[in-house]
């Protein structure tokens, strides 16, 4: 590996950390390698939005290599919205770009004065005064950044207002609207007065056998290219898959409590592909270009919705029109808030609405399913966190508790849930109960698994959609797999067979691995991020379901199905080497992996 730039924004210190061999081979790199490197930092006592708390940045050993799906990074640290492990994955330019400048990481920790961006431009870093872009938004900022630095092709990734202002669900933006969104790791910059970061580089990343990677690449990218979902995604972008999820009953409506919705099918991937679709964007050499660029009929570019905008700000609010969406998603964009959960955040205050809890006093005006204009109003609120706002930027949860409703809340340990119901994939109830980071869809998208993508290669079985604790040591297998696609960073898109993957990794990082190897260290990751979280405070009664997801629907497609969620959970716990007392790894378990001093910890 290339060595990690820490910078101390308090200091201005810096010095290059170079990782232990030992750990490049075991966690390789990502979020996988970023857990083991902030263990000892990751403590309860740690404010996650003080000098102390640590933001790093990092790359995976095919992060800039132009293989399939890999460019990308993730930044990790605590969160201030569930003071758990943080992470978030983001795709675009910035993350190869951070590796051509020679550092596979950046970790910061400290805080700056007053608001600085940093310049990285190849192995020289500058700190910037950012009085000129602190209160600009995320396309502005990385507007007038590049015009500062003068630098053709440099890549800025950059809060926005809500960071600054300290919404807890604030994210880092990149490119076409690019984002590490989920666990409020924009606040956490935020609060260090650090506003951007911007990168060039002109080294090529190391490989350690460039004769066997590159044939290989070339050879997983036609694959690629050729997969007939990564066809899909190109054709419909990740909204593609809104008409099947709706068909088998795992697309949520009216934040989670209605199983159908008239005209649905008006704000599917296909009408955006046959309206409003001018063109697709692309993330580093990747050969699908999921990315939507749409035009509303002002001759304005936009970015165009994922799935989860889609749903969001569409069904979740009982709203049809496409165009409505990817305005609420512009504004999410450009304040730099996470769509999932500032659209989950905006359909529980249009259902406390309806029960009668949140009222026009607290509003200020009325809010009626299907009604843009509040939502987008709500929006604005939060960002600037100004009257209601000022409870909603706090996250669903803490919303939710203000008004004396918190089991109203479809959150998990404080991350709202994305927009895939176990109750159409019942496997997605043990994804979002025991996920590291909360109610996360990214983890695991093991939607897909109950939909038939079961890959014998990794030792997974195919069970029905509504199966229950039969299903548990499949999930904690998917998991595993999909900590070790982290830790790479590859793209979940990347549909190319589990011994292809190996294979790249075998070139890249000089190893001789074989699939369950890399499960393996998945395994090792996972594990390791349950021990954070143990020794944050998170027990066995952290691993539950909102109580939306275990209230049946009437009708639809799953009518009268909810997860069994407990007797899954008892599965889980003896398929993971888990104790089912307390919730935390064993002893043996963790010593198994290598793992003696989380063992001794949390434990002793």
């Amino acid at each position: 590996m290339q060595p990690i730039l820490k910078i101390n924004l308090t200091t201005g210190e810096t010095s290059e950390y170079v990782v232990p061999p030992e750990w490049e081979r075991d966690y390789l790199g990502g979020a996988s390698l970023a857990a083991r490197l902030l263990y000892p930092a990751l403590t309860r006592d740690l404010d996650p939005v003080s000098p102390d708390a640590p933001l790093l940045f990092l790359t995976g050993p095919l992060t800039g290599t132009a293989g399939p799906a890999v460019g990308r990074f993730v930044v990790c640290g605590k969160s201030p919205a569930t003071g758990l492990w943080a992470e978030s994955n983001c795709g675009g330019f910035w993350g190869p770009e951070l590796r051509f400048c020679g550092y596979d990481g950046l970790w910061i920790t400290g805080k700056a004065e007053e608001p600085v961006y940093l310049w990285l431009n190849g192995g020289r870093l500058e700190v910037r005064d950012a009085a000129s872009v602190w209160g600009e938004d995320t396309y502005e900022s990385q507007s007038i950044i590049k015009t500062e630095i003068g630098v053709p092709n440099a890549h800025v990734l950059t809060i926005g207002p809500a960071g600054e202002n300290g919404v807890l669900f604030a994210g880092l933006f990149c490119d076409h609207g690019r984002t590490a969104g989920r666990t409020g790791l924009g606040a956490v910059a935020g609060s260090k007065n650090l506003k951007a970061i911007a990168v060039k580089g002109t080294k090529k990343p190391p490989l350690a056998r460039p004769e066997a990677y590159m044939p290989l690449r070339g050879e997983a990218n036609r694959a690629l290219k050729a997969d007939n979902i990564a066809q899909v995604t190109h054709d419909l972008g990740t909204a593609g898959v809104a008409d099947y999820a709706d068909y088998l009953g795992s697309m949520p409506k009216k934040y989670y409590h209605q199983a159908t919705m008239e005209n649905v099918d008006r704000v599917s991937g296909a009408t955006m592909a046959e309206t409003i679709l001018k063109g697709v964007s692309a993330c580093h050499a990747c050969v699908i270009a999921c990315g939507r660029v749409v035009d509303l009929g002002d001759g304005v570019r936009r970015k165009g919705p994922e799935y989860e905008t889609v749903v969001g700000f569409g069904p979740n609010l009982l709203n049809d029109d496409l165009p409505a969406i990817v305005r609420l998603g512009e504004v999410c964009d450009r304040y730099g808030m996470d769509i999932i959960s500032a659209s989950n955040i905006v359909g529980l205050a249009f259902h406390l609405y309806e029960k009668g809890i949140v009222t026009d006093k607290d509003t200020g005006f009325p809010l009626r399913w299907g009604d843009v204009t509040g939502a987008e109003k709500l929006l604005h609120l939060m960002a600037r966190r100004e009257g209601i706002g000022n409870f909603m930027a706090g996250g669903a949860r803490r919303f939710a508790a203000r008004f004396g409703a918190e089991d109203e809340a479809v959150q998990v340990n404080g991350l709202e849930a994305a927009y895939h119901d176990p109750r159409g994939v019942s496997g997605m109830a043990l994804v979002y109960a025991t996920s590291p980071r909360g109610a996360c869809h990214n983890k695991s998208d093991y939607f897909f698994v109950d939909w038939g993508q079961a890959d014998a290669s990794l030792g997974l079985q195919f069970y029905e959609k509504q199966a229950g604790a039969e299903k548990a040591a499949n999930v904690a297998r998917h998991q595993d797999w999909r900590t070790a696609c982290d830790a790479l960073v590859m793209c979940l898109f990347a549909n190319i067979s589990p011994e292809m993957t190996v294979g790249l990794v075998n070139a890249a990082c000089g190893l001789d691995w074989a699939v369950d190897d890399m499960l393996r260290s998945g395994e090792r990751a996972w594990n390791l991020k349950r021990a954070i979280n143990n020794r944050m405070g998170l027990t066995r009664a952290n691993d539950k379901l909102p109580k939306a997801f275990l209230e049946p629907y009437a009708d639809g497609p799953v009518a009268g199905y909810v997860p069994p969620l407990e007797e899954m959970l008892a599965a889980y716990y003896s398929a993971r080497g888990w104790d089912p007392v307390t919730g935390r790894p064993t002893r043996e378990k963790l010593r198994a992996l290598g793992l003696s001093d989380a063992a001794s910890d949390i434990w002793s």
